[in-house]
């Protein structure tokens, strides 16, 4: 049997957990019959499940009469490959042939005798959309892991326009928090900062051990430690899982959970946390050196010898939160919140 669980990003590993409280807000949204919203945002740290929860609610989404989903990426040409997907599904072609709707002159269908050609676009979509809403079609966008480029700034712009002219587009976007913020902080789509955002926060580790004890047969204890040690952290929860099937359960080369540590801290570092460490701005990694070297911490105690105002610390504490790096969950307080990361950073600082 193939081991379950995957390190890879961007793709659905066999074994997860389901966000199902946060799927069934969105899909219940976007198929009410007046949705009150058509954008949602997922972010989150690296390895936090923004991926599967695109995917587990697009999938959902594709079995309902009437929807078509479309997967496009920050590095296409977004509106043509929302046009061209759209073209090539067959009952849409007859549709917006009898519509006269020509996109040749776009590299897209071919020539329809009698009718004008779209040269642009914006109008190619516009058109497109008012047909499907007539057939009472709705179109979800799925972008994972958005950047802001200016793929992505042309499409929210379009896409704005189709949201004005009250058409059947509905948008869903992972992407760092970082990058989300970037792209909402664009003058032309501030309307970004009215969409919800849904900031993934970790998995309850209850799921986390009863998912390990039911796929390894484990007693409870081990069960809950191992869940102990991914913090609710999604991808900690597919490293420690996956570690645990190579070395324990089909090669035999461990017999107990401490001889996994070494190499579940390494997979950890080079997968991600190496990642997310040097791209923090140097403020924001000053604060996390001294939650490395003290753990748990007042917050008094870490902007103190930082230099930071009350204001200041604010604002970085809210950055570091929604990156997904800090816990808040005590008032007045910080302490890391990815599993490991404690005794990984501490190689990193002086």
């Amino acid at each position: 049997m193939e081991n379950p669980f995957s390190l890879s990003f961007g793709s659905e590993p066999k074994e997860y957990i389901l966000r199902t409280q946060q799927i069934d807000s969105i899909l219940e949204t976007f198929t009410s019959e007046a949705p009150s919203c058509y954008t949602y945002m997922i972010s989150g740290v690296r390895g936090a499940g923004k991926t599967v929860l695109l995917s587990s609610i697009a999938d959902e989404l594709e079995k309902k009469k009437n929807w078509i989903v479309i997967h496009t990426s920050p590095d296409m040409d977004i509106l043509t490959s929302i046009a061209a997907h759209l073209y090539s599904l067959k009952p849409l072609q007859c549709l917006f042939s009898a519509a006269k709707i020509d996109l040749s002159a776009l590299g897209i269908g071919i020539s329809i005798k009698g009718s004008t050609p779209v040269y642009d676009l914006p109008t190619a979509l516009e058109k497109q959309f008012a047909e499907l809403k007539k057939k009472n079609y709705r179109v979800l966008i799925a972008i994972d892991e958005i950047v802001n480029n200016a793929n992505v700034k042309t499409f929210a712009g379009v896409y704005q326009i189709l949201l004005r002219k009250k058409l059947p587009v509905f948008l869903l976007m992972t992407g760092l928090y970082e990058n989300i913020n970037a792209l909402q902080n664009e003058k032309t789509l501030t309307f970004l900062y009215r969409a919800p955002k849904l900031y993934l926060e970790p998995l309850s580790t209850y799921s986390i051990a009863r998912s390990y004890k039911r796929i390894f047969q484990l007693d409870e204890k081990t069960a809950r430690d191992m869940a102990a040690l991914t913090n609710g952290y999604a991808y900690a929860y597919q490293v420690l899982g996956y570690l645990y099937w190579e070395n324990i359960i089909d090669k035999k080369k461990c017999k107990e959970l401490t001889e996994l540590i070494d190499e579940y801290d390494n997979t950890l570092s080079e997968y991600v946390y190496e990642k997310i460490w040097f791209e923090l701005p140097e403020t924001e990694k000053k604060i996390l050196s001294v939650l490395v070297r003290n753990g748990q911490m007042k917050i008094q105690d870490i902007r103190t010898p930082l230099s930071l105002t009350d204001a200041q610390m604010s604002v970085y504490r809210d950055r570091l939160k929604r990156r997904g790096l800090v816990d808040v969950s005590r008032y007045g307080h910080l302490s890391l919140a990815l599993p490991r990361f404690r005794e990984i950073a501490a190689y990193w600082i002086d």
